[in-house]
Formats: C-alpha cells, structure tokens, sequence
C-alpha cells in the first residue's frame, strides 16, 4: 500500500514520527510482525536515527514510563507532611491520572495492543513494580515504617490498575483522577468495613 507522507508536519520531531509509525503499523500488521525497519521507513527515517530514541520496538510504547515514575515521586514527596501515607499515594494517582489523561486515544489504542501480547503484558507488569517500590521508598522517606510502606505502596498500585481499567474501557470523557478518587474511596470503605466487623463480632 502507497503512503503519502506529510513530512513537514513533523520536522524536528523524529520521536513523534517514529511513535506514530509504529503505533499505526501495530494496530494494521501487529506487534510481532513489525520491525524497526518498518517502523523507521514508514516515518520516513532511517534504524539508526530509531535507535537513538528508543532502545527497541517494544519500547516506543513504555517510552513514557520515567516521565510518568518522576511525576507520580514528586507529587507524594509534596504532600504535606501532615497527610498520612495513603493521602500522599493518592497524590501519586492524581499526577498519574494528569499524565495518562493527557492523549485518551493513544491510551486507549496503547492498552489494545498491550493486552494483545504476552512480551509486552510482561513488560507492564515491570513498569508497575517499578512505580510500587519507588512509591514504598517515598513512603519510607516520610517515616512509614517499611512494611507499611510496602503494604501502603501495594495497595496504590491495585487502585492504579482498577481504575485504570474502567476507565480505559469507559466511553470518552470520563475524568481518570475522578475515578482514581472514587476508586481509592471504595478500598477505603472496604477496609473499614472489615474492621468494624470484626470489632462487632462475637467474642470467644
């Protein structure tokens, strides 16, 4: 099939191209059956410039993933040191959703192509214990002890995932920090469901 590329929409953003090659090649021929060759001639560049934005093919996809661990960091370490440690996790969604929300429909053509193969399933799940141990680490800092730290950081993660799935599967226009509260309220309310009971329970 002939393209007509429109080069000079793009001058200067050689990521952009590549990015926007490969998500189009993915969604037409799939994920393993597209090279960085193919990538690099449908944006109209060359493997080696392809090679200094991203490492592989699999990476035009998680290219965002530091950008969004940075954002997610700062925001907990900028919570007031008077919030307890699952209000500052819940800063960190908040700069997530910020980030995330930014392009739905590349999210929501990302998130196809991921859930569509195992290689990059397996890299998801990676970027995700990356962000629980870098939230836990944020938690330590402010003086959470570290198994708290952890369980805290563990459960931001699990909000993350929920939400993040109804929203990706949500019509258009839903506000993902919106459901990353909503979310983050309902495990709250679960929690302390539990406890009640069994403060209430019959006692042996």
């Amino acid at each position: 099939m002939t393209r007509i590329m429109v080069v000079g929409r793009w001058e200067g953003d050689a990521a952009g191209r590549l990015r926007e090659a490969a998500m189009r090649l993915y969604g037409e021929r799939g994920y393993e059956q597209t090279t960085v060759a193919d990538i690099a001639a449908e944006a109209g560049l060359t493997a080696r410039t392809f090679f200094r934005h991203y490492a592989d093919k699999r990476e035009v996809l998680f290219a965002g993933s530091e950008m969004l661990l940075a954002h997610m960091v700062e925001a907990l370490d900028a919570a007031p040191a008077s919030e307890g440690p699952m209000r500052a996790v819940a800063a960190a969604l908040d700069a997530a959703a910020v980030v995330l929300s930014r392009d739905p429909a590349f999210s929501r053509r990302r998130q196809a192509l991921i859930e569509a193969n195992a290689e990059l399933r397996e890299r998801e799940l990676i970027k995700m214990a990356t962000i629980a141990t870098a939230l836990s680490e944020g938690l330590r800092r402010r003086g959470v002890p570290a198994e708290d730290a952890s369980l805290g950081a563990e459960a931001g993660i699990a909000v993350f995932k929920v939400a993040w799935e109804q929203w990706i599967t949500s019509p258009e226009g839903l506000d993902l920090g919106g459901v990353m509260t909503a979310t983050l309220e309902r495990l709250t309310m679960m929690t302390d469901s539990a406890g009640s009971g069994r403060r209430s329970g019959p006692r042996t």
